[in-house]
């Protein structure tokens, strides 16, 4: 009855779905002519006298193969047995009638090869034995170590949901019942709703605009997007053109041009534009000033956002006036004053440089040369030690070389800067064509910058050492993620979204870290998940591993320490902390919809928010069910409604995504997920994992995997994947597909998109972005922050 039953249950569309969940070769283009010759070619190299070998088998039929050795030799004996035969070769022949059974597209077939792959016995059966096999199998090709842990356990689950009979084993049909009804166990992914009609309108847009108007339309959508950084650096290069146009004109004017030529123009052009960056590189990097001024209406006109990028450009341009600066006197109007004759550094020169005219070596040993020389070389380091190649350890260079590349060279490097001030300030005092204390402005342009930046460097020390906080938790993760867990400081107030740096006095007394805060304002306590990418990390993560004990059972965390767990002869090493300080993501509140995309450690920042988002729903829930309350009370409708109001969520809906490679990354933020899945009940938050080590859903290799999934959550309530209630995709996201949901369902509103992670998907989610702003009334505001 149950086999009838199924049957009929197996409708067109059902076998459809089911049929995407059976691709032994995943791309579309692995088949037809070009995909079978594209075989031939790899047959051709890898057979030996006309024949491929067993285990070359998964290397010649495609390269989503040869990452999955064991899946593919178990389809090669599949194939051999469907032939009666069990061999080690195969002919030219044989590999096209292999080739054509893989790729037939009938839902029977591949549901045939699939089970023919591990049902062995002649009666075609599968049992428990076999079961585990398969999830061992599939578990292996994805990397998922926990799934072949519990095996046992889920092949015990699939006999017990396809054998109800005790029977012992299972069939074809059954197999295939559980594959036609996989969608309705996957009922908890929470996927957004859509109308073609709705997406069709949305992307009516460009389609019968002219080149012309296409080209306008985007000129004015970078304007819209970018007129903040547009004003600014032109306000910038203005400043730039007028003091070096300025000063080029005043030495024109002075006798020293007579001699020196427009070499000496250029060089003290050079140096009044150098003289401008050097004070105005100081603002951008003053944090505190930054997180207060993004409070403030400066923030619809000034991008704080890029204060680093624009940190990072006024360095060039000093790189640039250095060399126009020294360029010239070196090699230019030194060489001049030197060839002068007599009677020219007499009349022109005298009344600077003395009776006697100096040396070109003079010139270069004099206090301006000196200083000068020693802050071109201090520059020159920590110019090199900054660039992404040193910084992120991107140059391998052989011991004991190595040391000079990563964050630690390039962090105290960067400390030199303080020896080039000094050098600046006197390099400005003993100018030899200046005479006048007033005419030398090198310190008149410093002098505010440094002050607010040694301003700010006093407070972040007085303040740090106020903030004294107390460890409450420690848990070194999966993935080499350390969180902390400490107590809040009464005065530390700070948003979701932001960040603040921790020191560790054992690790190093002068290195500060910004991390993200997870925490949630609202919490009694302040929390980082710290990812170990560097020395200073690494450092951090054998410190507290050393005073961390195994987790208790059943707690995620391979070491753990808190105030229940510790050891007495163990004490956690001592941190100080200071900030908060501002990014993107504190933001959010500014939007209706967000969609929040963390790439592995990138999703701490939206953690955070999600917390807050959830306090607030609970906060709202609370105040609606108070407000009922009093209304059965004759309290004034209009006072509780007014308070009701004032207290809503402006965020109707948040969307987050979090991309991680690895499955223990999950254990992370499990409990957050979970309490996000218990206490939404109006559905305002929705989250997605994906794990992009499995095969995408629709490939045979993480088709029981799939199937597993839906049963455990059906029956458990439990991914098998991330151990939560939110359910984990596989393979990467189609973001297009994700936008075009968003843009489709939340028309005419306002979508916060907030990235975290690699630039890489960075660029390509703000070219979207970009794209659904031109094509419909959605629109999408794009923020990112890198790590």
């Amino acid at each position: 009855m149950r086999k009838q039953r199924a049957q009929l249950d197996r409708t067109r569309s059902s076998a459809q779905k089911a049929l995407r969940g059976l691709k032994f070769i995943s791309n579309r283009k692995s088949q037809g002519i070009e995909a079978w010759n594209e075989v031939q070619h790899n047959f051709d190299k890898l057979a030996k006298d006309g024949y491929l070998y067993r285990s070359d088998f998964g290397q010649c039929i495609g390269s989503r193969m040869r990452d999955s050795k064991e899946f593919a030799l178990e389809l090669f004996d599949a194939l051999g047995r469907r032939r009666r035969l069990k061999v080690e070769k195969i002919s030219r022949d044989e590999l096209y009638e292999f080739w054509s059974q893989i790729t037939d597209d009938s839902f029977d077939s591949r549901l045939q090869i699939f089970f023919d792959m591990y049902a062995r016995s002649p009666q075609q059966i599968f049992n428990q034995l076999i079961s585990r096999k398969i999830i061992m199998l599939s578990a292996s090709a994805n990397k998922l170590s926990r799934l072949k842990e519990q095996a046992e356990e889920y092949a015990a689950l699939i006999m017990e949901e396809l054998d109800p009979e005790r029977l012992g084993y299972i069939e074809l049909w059954q197999l295939e019942t559980l594959l036609l009804q996989k969608d309705t166990y996957l009922n908890y992914s929470q996927a957004l709703s859509y109308t073609s009609q709705a997406l069709s309108q949305n992307l009516q847009g460009l389609r019968r605009r002219s080149p012309i108007v296409r080209m306008r339309t985007r000129f004015l959508y970078f304007l819209g997007e970018n007129w903040k950084r547009i004003w600014v650096l032109t306000l910038w290069i203005m400043i730039m053109v007028a003091l070096f146009t300025w000063k080029f004109f005043q030495y024109k004017q002075k006798n020293a041009f007579k001699v020196m030529g427009y070499c000496l123009l250029t060089a003290k052009g050079a140096a009044e534009t150098l003289k401008f960056n050097m004070a105005l590189i100081l603002l951008p990097v003053c944090r505190n000033t930054i997180t207060r001024l993004r409070s403030t209406r400066l923030a619809y006109l000034v991008p704080f956002d890029d204060n680093i990028n624009f940190h990072k450009t006024v360095a060039a341009a000093i790189v640039v006036g250095v060399i126009l600066h020294v360029g010239n006197h070196l090699a230019c109007d030194f060489p001049r004053l030197e060839r002068a004759s007599v009677v020219d550094y007499n009349l022109y020169l005298r009344n600077d440089f003395g009776d006697h005219k100096p040396s070109y070596f003079k010139l270069a040993r004099g206090v301006e040369g000196v200083t000068g020389i020693l802050m071109v070389i201090f520059m020159i380091i920590a110019f090199t030690l900054a660039t992404t190649w040193f910084r992120r350890n991107l140059i391998k260079l052989p011991k004991p070389f190595n040391r000079i590349t990563g964050f630690n060279a390039f962090w105290y490097s960067h400390h030199l800067f303080v020896i080039v001030y000094v050098l600046l300030v006197v390099h400005g005092i003993f100018l030899y064509l200046v005479h006048h204390w007033y005419q030398k402005t090198t310190w008149m342009y410093l002098s505010v910058p440094v002050l607010l930046y040694a301003g700010e460097r006093a407070l972040r020390f007085f303040r740090s050492g106020s903030y004294t906080v107390r460890l409450l938790k420690v848990a070194i993760y999966p993935g080499n993620v350390l969180t902390l867990q400490m107590s809040k400081p009464n005065q530390f107030r700070y948003k979701s979204g932001q960040y603040m740096f921790v020191q560790c006095p054992a690790v190093s007394p002068f290195e500060w870290h910004p991390f993200s805060i997870t925490s949630a304002p609202g919490d009694d306590y302040l929390s980082v998940h710290i990812r170990q990418l560097g020395d200073w990390t690494q450092e951090l993560k054998r410190v507290f591993s050393e005073a961390c004990e195994r987790p208790v059972a059943g707690k995620s965390g391979l070491l753990r320490a808190d105030e229940t767990t510790k050891k007495s002869e163990y004490s956690l090493p001592r941190l100080l902390i200071d900030g908060p300080y501002g990014a993107p993501a504190q933001d959010y509140r500014k939007y209706d919809v967000l969609l929040l995309v963390g790439l592995g450690i990138g999703a701490t920042p939206f953690i955070s928010i999600l917390k807050d988002l959830l306090n607030n729903l609970v906060k709202e829930e609370q105040s609606d069910s108070i407000s009922e309350v009093s209304r059965t009370s004759d309290v004034s409708y209009a006072s509780t409604d007014g308070m009701r109001r004032k207290k809503a969520l402006k965020t109707t809906n948040a969307y987050f995504y979090w991309v991680t490679r690895e499955q223990g990354s999950f254990d992370w933020f499990k409990g957050v997920m979970n309490e996000i899945a218990d206490q939404d009940q109006q559905g305002v938050i929705e989250m997605h994992n994906y794990l992009t080590s499995v095969y995408e859903e629709g490939d045979a290799r993480s088709t029981l995997i799939t199937m597993v999934q839906a049963l455990n959550h059906a029956k458990n309530g439990v991914d098998i994947v991330s151990g939560t209630r939110v359910r984990t995709h596989f393979a990467r996201p189609n973001w297009k597909k994700v936008l075009s949901k968003l843009s489709s369902k939340h028309c005419n509103a306002r979508i916060g998109v907030f990235y975290c992670g690699a630039p890489v998907l960075a660029q390509e989610l703000g070219k979207l972005c970009y794209e659904y702003n031109q094509k419909g009334s959605t629109k999408f505001d794009f923020h990112k922050e890198h790590f």
